[in-house]
């Protein structure tokens, strides 16, 4: 737990940089979501971390939230908190709740399980998919700003999630998951290789920025280099879908192409 609430802290360390200086007028700035601005994205990753550290506090607290959120509509009420303060507030409220979110998780027991919107997860689990998210989010904040963020071995935590959510992917778009292993192999920001369940005749090879991307629905795969062998992983490729809720709409081909 340690670990992965150090790498959490890191993630947040990295996208509050891109963020901390931002006047006002910026944090109104347009994302690639639709409809969604800088500031709509940190006000999504604060109202969520402060629901995160209520799930780990709390299981009866966070069921009647969750029916309360399902009725004001969903996920979309994320953004409400962000528009009812100025961004430096917004920013200053962020970074108090999710030093609490990681407080908390530093004392939680690794094997208990944690409810969220959906199947309950791990406690480890559960802070990576918090990585996730954030880094995740943090990308749409880096295009806006046209930054390019630095990759690090964070990457891996978001990786794992996008390959063991092979099976989620399937179930959310309403199709059969074929019974074939895919072999995943990427390249790590330090040159290293990461892989995932094989050697198999159905591969994804390439970059793990590029397979991270993907997953999370941050780029087309078309704008991407990896390199994709079989039916059954050029299928999983095309739905891909590392975070919990309905499928995405993604990203347009050519939008971000190398």
């Amino acid at each position: 737990m340690e670990a992965i609430c150090d790498d959490m802290d890191g993630e947040h360390q990295s996208l509050d940089e891109l963020v901390a200086s931002l006047d006002e007028q910026t944090w109104s700035l347009p994302t690639p979501a639709a409809g969604w601005s800088i500031r709509d994205q940190i006000s999504h990753l604060w109202f969520f971390d402060q629901r995160a550290a209520m799930a780990l506090r709390d299981a009866d607290e966070f069921a009647a939230d969750t029916e309360q959120l399902i009725a004001d509509g969903g996920t979309a009420a994320s953004v409400l908190p962000g528009r009812s303060v100025t961004g430096a507030q917004m920013l200053a409220h962020w970074r108090a709740d999710r030093a609490a979110l990681l407080s908390l998780a530093r004392t939680v027991d690794p094997s208990a399980r944690i409810p969220w919107y959906g199947p309950a997860m791990g406690a480890r689990s559960f802070i990576t998919a918090r990585l996730m998210e954030t880094w995740a989010h943090g990308q749409d904040v880096a295009d806006a700003l046209s930054a390019t963020r630095v990759s690090t071995g964070r990457l891996r935590h978001v990786a794992h999630i996008g390959v063991r959510a092979r099976p989620f992917s399937y179930l959310i778009n309403g199709r059969a998951m074929p019974e074939v292993p895919v072999h995943v192999a990427l390249t790590a920001p330090d040159g290293s290789l990461w892989e995932w369940d094989g050697p198999a005749a159905n591969s994804v090879r390439g970059s793990a920025i590029d397979f991270c991307l993907v997953v999370t629905q941050r780029r087309h795969l078309g704008d991407t280099a990896l390199q994709i062998a079989g039916d059954a992983a050029i299928e999983w490729m095309g739905i891909a879908q590392a975070f919990a809720g309905e499928p995405g709409n993604g990203r347009q081909p050519g939008q971000f192409r190398r």
